[in-house]
C-alpha cells in the first residue's frame, strides 16, 4: 500500500469510528509501525485538522461540536496539568481570557489540541520571555473549550473540578457548520 492511499484508509477508518482509534490499532491493521502512523496523522492533520489525538486514540470530531467556558485558578506550575487534563479528555482549549477591572476582556487565542502542544507552550512560557495571562488576576481566568458533544465537556468539567482547579462552567453551545478545530 503507497503512502498516500495508507492515510486516505487511516482517514476512512477514523471516519466511519464510533470510538477513538488507537495508533498502535491503526499500525496493525495496516501493516506498519506505530511511529508510521504517528507521521501519518501529523501529515493528515496540516489538511484535516478536525483529527485530534486523546488519550483512548485518534477521532474525527464532526461538525457539530460544542463549547463550554471554564473559569478556573491554579499555580503556574499547574498550568501543564490543567491543560492537558482537558486535551486527554479530547477537548481543544481554544483561548485564555481575564476579566481586568482596568482594562476589561483580555484575550488571547490559544487552539491547544494536543499533548505536543501542551508542552509547547508550557516551553513558551517557561522561556521567561512572558508569564502566563491569569496572573494579572491573581490567577483567576477562563479558557473557552470545544468538544464534539456536551458529554465530552461534562467529563473535563469533572476532571477540573477533581483537580480544584474549577471555579465555575458556562452553559454548552452547540456549534453548527464548518469544523471550529484549526
Amino acid at each position: 500500500m503507497k503512502n498516500d492511499e495508507r492515510r486516505l484508509k487511516i482517514i476512512e477508518l477514523l471516519s466511519n469510528a464510533t470510538e477513538p482509534i488507537s495508533g498502535g490499532r491503526l499500525a496493525k491493521e495496516l501493516g506498519v509501525s506505530r511511529q508510521v502512523i504517528v507521521n501519518d496523522i501529523a501529515l493528515i492533520r496540516a489538511t484535516r485538522p478536525e483529527i485530534i489525538s486523546t488519550n483512548s486514540g485518534y477521532v474525527i470530531l464532526h461538525s457539530e461540536s460544542c463549547r463550554r467556558i471554564f473559569k478556573t485558578r491554579h499555580t503556574d506550575e499547574e498550568t501543564e496539568d490543567e491543560l492537558t487534563a482537558i486535551v486527554d479528555l479530547g477537548g481543544a482549549v481554544l483561548d485564555v481570557f481575564v476579566e481586568h477591572k482596568v482594562y476589561g476582556t483580555i484575550t488571547a487565542p490559544l487552539n491547544i489540541h494536543s499533548k505536543r502542544e501542551v508542552q509547547k507552550f508550557i516551553e513558551d512560557m517557561n522561556s521567561g520571555v512572558s508569564t502566563p495571562l491569569k496572573n494579572i488576576t491573581q490567577g483567576y481566568h477562563y479558557h473557552t473549550v470545544e468538544a464534539h458533544n456536551t458529554e465530552t465537556l461534562d467529563e473535563i468539567e469533572k476532571a477540573l473540578k477533581d483537580r480544584g482547579y474549577l471555579i465555575e462552567a458556562l452553559k454548552a453551545t452547540p456549534i453548527y457548520g464548518p469544523k471550529m478545530y484549526r
